[in-house]
């Protein structure tokens, strides 16, 4: 566990073959908190060609798991789709980071893959 996860590796396929939002396109960070605190996690986003974009906030609860649809973050603003980004993930308390991408550009298609965040620190 660790209180900073890096995803050097972000990007929001556009498109996609199917219904909404079971089979659209999407990158999702899936964070787990195993303590007895709220985690108020903040996150900022880094573009090749833009100035970093953030916080976005949202919360977990204590002992609980939240699933994040990049595509559906719009405060500050709307992230990016079909451009590289990375991101730096940030709570008060230690938590799990996972990333997941579903690409369902090519019809007939659903391709899932997952990683781990990257603990900083």
């Amino acid at each position: 566990m660790s209180q900073v996860w890096a995803v050097p590796g972000g990007h929001v396929p556009f498109g996609g073959t199917g219904g909404e939002p079971q089979f659209t396109s999407f990158d999702k960070l899936c964070v787990l908190n195993t303590t007895d605190e709220v985690a108020e996690v903040r996150l900022h986003f880094y573009y090749e060609d833009a100035e970093p974009v953030g916080p976005y906030r949202f919360a977990v609860g204590a002992r609980r798991i939240r699933h994040v649809r990049i595509n559906d973050l719009i405060d500050p603003e709307a992230v990016r789709l079909d451009r590289p980004y990375g991101c730096v993930l940030s709570s008060p308390v230690p938590v799990v980071v996972q990333f997941l991408r579903q690409d369902t550009r090519l019809p007939g298609t659903v391709a899932l893959t997952g990683t781990m965040a990257h603990p900083v620190g």
